[in-house]
């Protein structure tokens, strides 16, 4: 899923998911999107400052709003209120009622601000900039949303030299003027550099080089002078050092560091996308010994501390292409108590990677696996991450086991965890396994596909009771409120040169669903154990939307038919109801993604918050610490727990680690959007007037994006090229309608395009109606 460069506050769907498929398994975080609160904001303490019965809420307020308050996290705030040490946890549930009402905000490090407060006329901010293809661009101050009424617009004679993601002090030239006119401001400067090093193309004008940056981060090519000592050829990919950054009436300067390779060759698109995003790739000399060295010290036969669940009859489903299996699991139903038993069983990664080794530091600093097409950037050496660690058919594994017992309803009465041994059974594909329960209701069907995969009647019987359990917990996950987005994936298709020449859709069949929901019920089974333990620990956390933006939905909603009110728009039955009905409405795509940009980013944090879209009060990531650091942590903290019956962590070095996984995890799903869209653009630069069916994903005053489904890149259709008639702004209804015809184009409608021109260079794709004369086109920023 591609977000295109477009002016903030855009309207465009924001696409957080990726239509291209890895040997990563699409587990628990497929439906990663809360908690209903608990305090609705009037909880009261026995004593406030000495004073009986103060109502906690309000003094929080009245604290928090004094002038000359300066925002501090909520230990602080909770020690300069004099908030007793018994009282605390409930001084926490109350600020983050207050923060999910609106009254207050987290700023940056979760420090406590109050929510909504605009800085006045002429003070400054500090904030992130974001530099539209126009010149100008948007500030969001510290804490603000992405695309909130309170970004600062920065006009193109204000910006300065900052570039898009630059953090740059701004200073306010006028306030807000209601929801439509928001503060504008002007750079001051620039505070911290986002990154110095760019990769660009190579190009020579009049006998001096210049390097035309990847996308629109700038409006022209930065000089590098006589590059000739680096052997660089005009159309090469390089990486540039901007050693001093455009303004306007100011070239920007830089130096060649590096170079990838001509443009267009095989390989040089991912090496650009890896420099262009800092990925780390080499692993040091130092971890890849100690891999090797935990390699030679482990034994199959030493269960030394472990308990024996080799005998017990274990699967793993993966992809077809997988090399890392890190999660097998096992059930058995109990007849006489009609109970079901089940375990998820993770790979015990934490028993390889020693807490402050080169490993560790490795995979710190990683955050996590980055897949990107045809290519794997794994977060622990291979060694390690495909074998020793990997539960592979047949092998004797070390393990950290989530034992659940649940009645005949789904219902978790009983958890047990340990540290133990598998061997697995059996190594399935999610296509084998689907083709077993296709085939399930046929006698002779199933005997047919069972001979065909040498299966057991055992092994046959195991996969039913699993998908019979797994929609038990499906059934009792949506009645608790559990909101499933439908988002198609689509698996591009390669030649042997690595460039696109097709793509198909992925099912998300049963096969899948039977995993996703026992690695739920496996993170929700560790998180509220380390809950009852009283311990902080990494958890996975989705606040809940802003009330206004499920509004902006259920009117969009309602404008297309569905019977949703506005007034409820929180009620997530009736967000799932919508979901439900469009999932075979023509529609189900805009109605998906215009709920997925409504909601907020799932993110890593020990603030005690729930998983909106889990509706789960306490969830963490425990199943995949192969590919996951975040998976480490919680893996480190039980195991601690099972080996002493006691457990500690520190919530500060939690908060800061959660930040860097949260970003690492944006970084690597940035990366692999901008890859797949990178190699879309290719193919579809060969296909000048290919046309194709789209549906529209946004809609701005210039025009409306569209795409593809099975081509997942959004192209323009520029308002200019519908000619037919005068089309205007539709705001309230995402549309654009013609003046004299009523034409409509609205978000979510199918529409037949096609395409008009590819902009290698900045990353962009025209489209125009495939029923539209061919009039005048945009041309492209630059002429090469």
């Amino acid at each position: 899923m591609v977000k295109n460069a477009v002016p903030a506050r855009s309207s465009q769907m924001c696409t957080n998911k990726v239509y291209h498929r890895e040997p990563r398994k699409q587990r628990s975080e497929r439906i990663e999107f809360g908690t209903v609160p608990r305090c609705g904001g009037d909880c009261t303490v026995g004593v406030y400052n000495g004073m009986p019965m103060k109502n906690l809420a309000e003094a929080i307020l009245e604290y928090v709003q004094r002038g000359n308050y300066q925002p501090v996290k909520v230990k602080a705030l909770a020690r300069r209120l004099g908030i007793a040490a018994e009282d605390y946890a409930e001084f926490r549930r109350t600020v983050k009622a207050l923060i999910r009402q609106g009254q207050l905000a987290w700023g940056r490090n979760h420090v406590v601000r109050l929510a909504n407060a605009e800085p006045a006329e002429g003070t400054t901010v500090v904030g992130i900039f974001h530099k539209t293809a126009g010149g100008f661009g948007f500030v969001r101050p510290h804490g603000v949303e992405k695309y909130s009424p309170r970004e600062i617009f920065v006009p193109a004679n204000a910006v300065g030299d900052a570039a898009t993601g630059d953090e740059v002090l701004v200073r306010l030239t006028r306030r807000s003027k209601g929801p439509e006119r928001g503060p504008v401001g002007r750079i001051v400067r620039v505070v911290e550099r986002a990154t110095h090093h760019f990769v660009g193309t190579y190009v020579e004008r009049g006998g001096e080089g210049f390097v035309i940056v990847d996308g629109t981060k700038f409006s022209e090519p930065i000089w590098v002078g006589d590059a000739g000592a680096k052997n660089v050829r005009p159309q090469d990919k390089v990486v540039v050092e901007i050693v001093r950054f455009p303004a306007p009436g100011l070239t920007g300067e830089g130096v060649i560091t590096e170079v990838l390779g001509p443009r267009g060759a095989p390989g040089v698109d991912t090496l650009s996308v890896i420099r262009a995003f800092n990925l780390p790739v080499a692993f040091s000399a130092e971890a890849l010994a100690e891999a090797r060295l935990q390699a030679e010290r482990f034994r199959e036969d030493d269960l030394t501390g472990r308990e024996d669940f080799t005998s017990w009859l274990t699967i793993t489903i993966d992809p077809e292409d997988a090399r890392d299996f890190d999660d097998a699991v096992s059930l058995t139903y109990d007849a006489h108590r009609r109970h079901w038993h089940l375990g998820v069983h993770i790979a015990d990664v934490s028993h390889f990677v020693p807490p402050g080794s080169a490993l560790d530091r490795e995979a710190r600093e990683r955050g996590n696996s980055v897949y990107l097409p045809q290519r794997v950037l794994p977060m622990l050496p291979e060694v390690l991450s495909n074998h020793l660690a990997s539960l592979q058919q047949g092998r004797v594994r070390y393990v950290k086991s989530v034992l659940m017992e649940f009645t005949q309803h789904g219902q978790r009465v009983h958890t047990r965890f340990a540290e133990a041994a598998i061997r697995v059974a059996r190594r399935f594909t999610y296509t084998q396994v689907q083709q077993i329960l296709d085939a399930a209701s046929d006698k002779h069907q199933l005997a047919a596909v069972q001979e065909r995969l040498h299966l057991s009647a055992e092994l046959v019987e195991l996969l039913l009771r699993m998908r019979e359990f797994a929609m038990i917990l499906r059934q009792r996950r949506k009645k608790r409120g559990a909101l499933e987005l439908y988002i198609p994936e689509v698996e591009l298709e390669y030649d042997a040169e690595g460039r696109v020449c097709g793509a198909h859709y992925v099912p998300h069949d049963t096969s899948h669903q039977i995993i996703e929901e026992f690695m739920l019920a496996a993170n929700e089974a560790v998180a509220e154990h380390l809950q009852s333990l009283g311990v902080p620990f990494l958890r996975r956390i989705h606040a809940p939307p802003a009330p206004h933006k499920l509004r902006e939905f259920a009117e969009f909603a309602r404008e297309l038919g569905y019977d949703i009110d506005p007034r409820y728009a929180t009620d997530r039955f009736q967000l799932q109801r919508v979901l439900e009905q469009s999932r075979h409405r023509p529609e189900v795509h805009a109605v998906h993604y215009a709920l997925l940009r409504s909601l907020k980013q799932a993110e890593y944090s020990p603030v005690e918050e729930g998983h909106y879209a889990l509706a789960s009060d306490h969830y963490c990531h425990f199943t995949s610490p192969i590919r996951r650091y975040p998976d480490l942590t919680v893996h480190r903290l039980l195991g601690r727990w099972l080996r002493t019956g006691k457990v500690s962590a520190d919530e500060q070095e939690l908060l800061a680690l959660g930040a860097h996984c949260s970003f690492t995890e944006r970084r690597a799903d940035e990366a692999e959007r901008e890859l797949i869209r990178m190699k879309l653009l290719a193919y579809l630069s060969e296909r000048v007037g290919l046309e194709l069916d789209a549906i529209i994903t946004g809609v701005e005053p210039f025009g409306f994006f569209a795409q593809s489904p099975m081509l997942p890149v959004d192209g323009l259709v520029h308002i200019s090229s519908l000619t037919d008639d005068y089309y205007y702004h539709d705001e309230a209804t995402h549309s654009l309608v013609g003046r004299r015809t009523k034409r409509r184009f609205r978000l979510g409608d199918r529409v037949r395009v096609k395409v008009v021109h590819v902009d290698l260079y900045r990353h962009e794709l025209d489209f125009r109606l495939a029923d539209s004369p061919p009039d005048r086109q945009r041309t492209p920023k630059y002429n090469h």
